[in-house]
Order: structure tokens, then sequence, then C-alpha cells
């Protein structure tokens, strides 16, 4: 029996919008923070848009705004026509869509406060996490429930992909975000130093696999096919890749963290692991293009499957760059420099960018009722866009290999050719100005696609609710013959096929994770090691909520070149009180883990108020605010106890007294700055911060 039902099409239209709208503000955002890389005056003098503080603003929009909404837009199209019944609830679509505008406006208003976690690809605090999560089960609520409503028997292969992404999205944050509240917007990790690196990492690494990868994945096996009018290349190669895809990818995350302290076992599996992957993300690769055999003359003339084209050809090498740069050897070049930048930026820009918008120029004409308004712009579009790629990443390259190398390199004496950092990063200012060029002309080509989808909305009219009608669910079929195989029964039982799923995602994760919390040699303890001081622990939190850790690593690898550079090498005992940690991704300046006791306090005060005064030609932004801003104390207490309750062995009732040790401290920095005819009250924030950098890596003490 037909039955006659509609597509929800309004809910489409509204993600949709909002994709576009937040993309051109997060690649604004964007744009900003590379400008200030080649002149920090840029922030325009304000603590609210330094680099330290908007670029998690940049990368949560670009990520969670941008590409979220893309993903929800492609998800709830394909998924009511592929199952053939409408949305589950109308109600659960609104709250889903609002839910997820009002997260993506407190995380923007959030950030730049400086309320942040420091967790990368994760800066939200707890209630905006909590959101997240209520905002995430409705989605997969209203998601399930359409599935299991469904007119059409088997789930094709890119529900199969969106079934992955709402699992392990939901694993990866839950784990991720397990925080200790002391405030309305502070709270701390539960876990410290090496665990807390392996736990972000393994969140950050698959968060780039189960939201920026699967997902597009599921709506290239979809919209792809329909746009190049082809059916996908081989049914065997997708099970094979969704399957192998899932499982290898959980394992990957220890390769952010090659030549740390975190330990030896736990890197050589994520090394290992990275090298396999590139087998099923080829495949995904491979099975795309090779889905537009017989139509390459389409390609020619479309300006949508050429987006989709070069799209899946970023994908390609993106996905043959990552195991690549997990190879120890060129790991120990590339990391902390702008090489690991350009090849994120591949991906983001040419993968998820580019379909995202080939999807876009499918799908507004369609429920529209109406022709694209401008083939010509949409080719400028994409013209455009991938020279802004190639302006973008080749310059940053060139910056990562430069920096890389001379970070290493040594006189015939044996001593570094470039002991100054400065000198290594003046060498690839030119390279920052081609980056943002390539930026500029990549948002030119957003807003010229903005132009051409409004023009193209006014000549048509949405078909809210496009009528629609299948044959009801035959709910007594059996299969015969051949679809007895294991993977077209599965394809019929949502539910398993979730569970499933989640078996094989939580395998890798479980095996890296237990062992390195559980296993006490892992983390061996060092007894010079003691808990942060009341003010050093403001201080160290001053440092969170600036962003330094942007530009800043606290990790110092096992390299002649770093421990000549830096000092003696990190050890995983000097972390352990440290929630959350602070080793970073990128070294803009200097890496920071033995600074203590370097320069004087005065040096610190100067540097922060005007850092051209101590680094002439240095690119850090000043932190005048720092000395006029009083230092909030009401928080002690509560920080004490809450980094009681995590482990740190704070004595008890020592938090009575913590305020009046953090006084004497303070005061001591002042009067020595005094000496130095620097007059600075002894309660404001740079006395913390002072105090914090002061302390870094004096725990060990080297001969």
């Amino acid at each position: 029996m037909t039955e006659k039902f509609h597509y929800d099409n309004k809910i489409v239209r509204n993600f949709a919008i909002a994709t576009i709208v937040w993309g051109i503000v997060g690649m604004t955002v964007g744009l900003l923070i590379a400008m200030q890389l080649i002149k920090p005056a840029l922030n325009l003098g304000s603590q609210y848009t330094t680099f330290g503080r908007i670029r998690p603003l940049h990368t949560n929009a670009v990520i969670f705004a941008f590409v979220g909404n893309a993903i929800f837009m492609g998800v709830y199209y394909s998924l009511q026509r592929l199952l053939k019944a409408r949305m589950f609830s109308d109600v659960l679509s609104k709250i889903h869509f609002w839910g997820w505008q009002l997260i993506i406006v407190a995380t923007a208003i959030t950030l730049p406060l400086g309320l942040t976690t420091s967790h990368e690809y994760a800066e939200m605090e707890w209630p905006i996490d909590i959101a997240i999560t209520v905002i995430w089960v409705a989605f997969g609520v209203n998601m399930f429930g359409t599935i299991i409503k469904r007119r059409e028997k088997h789930m094709y292969v890119a529900i199969w992909f969106y079934i992955a992404t709402f699992v392990t999205v939901a694993v990866l944050h839950i784990v991720n975000s397990i925080q200790l509240p002391i405030s309305a917007f502070k709270s701390y990790y539960l876990y410290a130093g090496v665990q807390d690196a392996l736990v972000q990492w393994w969140y950050g690494h698959n968060a780039v696999a189960f939201f920026l990868t699967t997902p597009y994945l599921g709506m290239m096996y979809y919209f792809l096919p329909k746009m190049a009018n082809r059916p996908v290349y081989s049914y065997k190669l997708s099970i094979l890749h969704f399957w192998s895809l899932i499982f290898i990818y959980i394992w990957a995350g220890p390769h952010h963290l090659l030549y740390t302290s975190l330990p030896g076992w736990a890197q050589s599996l994520g090394v290992a692991f990275s090298i396999m992957l590139i087998a099923p993300s080829w495949g995904g690769m491979i099975n795309g293009l090779l889905t537009l055999r017989g139509a390459w003359d389409k390609v020619r003339e479309d300006p949508k499957l050429k987006f989709m084209v070069v799209g899946l050809t970023a994908y390609g090498m993106a996905t043959f760059e990552g195991p690549m740069l997990a190879l120890k050897q060129i790991n120990a070049i590339a990391h902390y420099t702008d090489w690991i930048v350009a090849h994120v930026h591949v991906g983001a820009l040419g993968w998820n960018g580019f379909l995202t918008f080939g999807i876009l120029y499918w799908l507004i004409p369609r429920i529209y009722k109406t022709e694209l308004y401008s083939k010509k712009l949409a080719s400028f579009h994409f013209w455009i866009g991938t020279l802004g790629i190639i302006f973008y990443a080749v310059p940053l390259y060139f910056a990562g290999f430069t920096q890389g190398l001379m970070w290493k390199e040594f006189t015939p004496e044996g001593v570094l050719k470039y002991p100054n950092f400065l000198e290594t990063v003046l060498q690839i200012i030119p390279m920052y100005m081609l980056r943002a060029i390539g930026g500029a002309m990549y948002l030119t080509g957003v807003i010229v696609m903005t132009y051409n989808l409004i023009k193209t909305m006014k000549a048509g009219q949405l078909v809210a609710d496009e009528p629609a009608e299948a044959q009801a669910l035959q709910a007594d079929y059996t299969p015969q013959g051949a679809e007895k195989k294991f993977h077209r029964i599965l394809e019929r039982k949502p539910m398993v096929f979730m569970i499933l799923s989640l078996v094989v995602i939580l395998i890798g994760g479980m095996i890296e994770m237990m062992p390195t919390f559980t296993v006490k040699s892992n983390i061996p303890t060092i007894s010079s090691v003691k808990p942060y001081t009341p003010l050093e622990l403001q201080g160290r939190d001053v440092y969170i909520r600036e962003g330094c850790v942007s530009c800043h690593s606290q990790m110092i690898r096992p390299f002649r070149s770093e421990t000549e550079r830096y000092g003696e090498y990190s050890k995983a005992g000097e972390f352990v009180y440290d929630h959350p940690f602070l080793w970073g991704s990128k070294r803009t300046g200097p890496d920071l883990q033995r600074e203590g006791g370097k320069y004087g306090n005065a040096w610190h005060y100067n540097h922060m108020l005007d850092p051209e005064t101590m680094s002439p030609g240095s690119i850090m932004p000043p932190y005048e605010w720092l000395i006029t801003q009083k230092l909030d104390t009401t928080t002690t207490r509560s920080k004490i106890n809450a980094m009681r309750t995590l482990g740190v062995p704070y004595a008890l009732g020592y938090e009575n007294k913590a305020n009046a040790e953090l006084d004497e401290q303070a005061k001591m920095i002042a009067a020595d700055l005094k000496q130095n005819n620097i007059k600075v009250k002894s309660d404001k924030e740079i006395i913390a911060l002072i105090a914090y950098l002061q302390r870094l890596g004096t725990d060990i003490k080297v001969k």
C-alpha cells in the first residue's frame, strides 16, 4: 500500500542558512588572527580580541558552527529521502536547530572573555558542554526515531556513517568533558598531565575523524551519486571502507604526542594504526572518484561536481599526509610548526569547505524549485576558492619546513645556529602574509556564493513540506538468497548496527587509556615535584585565560636541538598536578617548560607590557591589562579544595591560609620589581602570572 507524507525542507533550509552565516563569521575571525601574526596591533588593543583568546573562537566556529550546521543540513535532507520518511519529530528538529545556534552564541561570547578549559577543539566550559550533550541526544533521538519508522528496508551506506558519527561523538564528548566545576564558568579536568594529554588527543584526533570526516563521507555517498546521476562504484568497498575506518581511526590519537612524556608503547600504537589508516581513507576517496566513471564530461561543465572532485582530492591528500606525519622521523621536524596548520587546512578548506559548497549549490535550488542564479558566479567561487587553498597551504608548508629545520640546525662548531627563537619567526613572516592573502581569497569566494544563493532563493519559493509517497514497510519480509548475507541483514537492524559500531570504536580507546590510568609505572612520580602555591595556581589560570598555550608549548622533546635551546627534556612526573595539561600543539613562540629562573621578574613584567622592548620584532601583542586588573582571590579557596579533590596533596585546612600565603608571595615579587624601578601593586594579575612563569620547570634540578 502506498503512503503519502511530506519531507521537512524548512529545517534543511534553516541549517543551510546557519552554515553560510557562521561560515562567514568563522572565516572572518580566522583572517583576523592570520593578520595578527603579521601585525599584532590588529587586536585593536583589546584583551577580548587577542590571538590567544580568539584563535579557539575561530576553530570552534569553523568546526562546530560552519561544519556542524552543514552536517545537520546534509543529514536532515538525505536521511528523510533515504528512509522515505519525514523526520521523527518536528519539535525535536526545532529544538536541535535553535539549541545548536544558542550553543554557538554562548561559545562566541565566553571564549573572548577568557572562559576556557584550554582543551583544543573543546575549550567550552562545563555548562556549554552539558548543553551540547542535551542537544546531541535530541539529534540522536530524532535520527533513530526516523530510522525506526522508515519505509525503506535497508539502511544505505550514508546512514552507516551518520550512526557511527552520532555514537562516537557522544563517547568522545562525554569522556573528554569530565570536569570538576568550581563556579558557573570555571572547572578543572579530572585528569592531569600525561593522562589528560592522552584523553585530549584521543578526543582531538577523533573529533577530526568523527565530526569532520565520517558525516562528510556519508554526505559524499549520498550527494555525489545524485549529482553525477551514477550509482556508487562499489558496495563491497563501502562496507570495507566503513568498518575498517571506524575501527582504525580511534587508535591514532597518540601520534599527536610523539616524543613527549606519553609512554612509548602508546606512541608506537598511535604510529602503527596511523599508517594503517591510509588504506580505508583512500578506499573512501577511490569509491567516490570512481563513482564519476562515465560522468567526467559533466565535471567539466558543472561547478557543483568540480567542488566535489577537488574536495575528494583534498581528502585524499590530507589522509595521505596524516599517516606520513605520524612517522617519527617526519614528526620530529613537523610537530609544533606551521606544517601542521597547512595539513589541517587542506582538509578543512578542501574537504569540508568544498563538499559543503557543492552540496549547497545542489540543494538550495532543489528545495526552492528553481535554477541556480548564476553558474558563472559558482565557477568564479570554485576557482578563487581553489587558488585560496593553494595560497594558504603552500606558503605554510614552506614556513613549516623552514622553521622545523632552523630549530635543529647546528654550526660546524656544534652550537645552535639560531639560538634566538625569534630569528626563526621573522624568517617566515612573508609566508604568513601569503597565507592571509589565501584566506582572504577563500572568504571572497564564500561571500560570492552567499550572494548567488540569496538570489537563487529570491527567484524561487521554499517548498517547506515537500510531498512524497512510498510503499509501507512490510514487517514480515524475509531476505532471500544473496540478501541473507550478514551485512544485508545488519542493515535492517539499526539498534544492533549502533551497538556494534559502539563496540568497534571503544576497543582502541580502552586499550590505550586503561593501562595509562591504572599502571603506575607509566607515569613515575618525582619526589621534588610539589603542588603549585596559591599565587602560582592563580597565575596559571591567568595564563590559561589569555590562551598562551596557543603559541607556547610546555614540552621539551628529547632532541639535542631542544635540550640545548630550552634545557632538560620533559618528564612524565613533572605534570602530575597539572589540571589541565598545557603541552600545546604549536610554537609561534618558544617553549616555556624551563622558563622559571631564566629571566628576572622585571624582564617578564616589561615583556608583558611591551614585548618588543625585550624581543625586537616580536609578534606577541602587549598585555597591558594584566598590570591594571586586580587578581580575583575570592576563588582561591574553592580552587585549592577542587585540586585536593582531584588528588593534589594540599593539606586539610590549607585553603584557610592560602590567600595569606598568596599575599606574602605577591608582595615579595612586587618588592623585587620595585628594586628595578617598576612600581606595581602586589594584587595585580601580572604578579600572579610572573609567579607561575618563574615556577615553570624548577622542580627538576639538573646540573
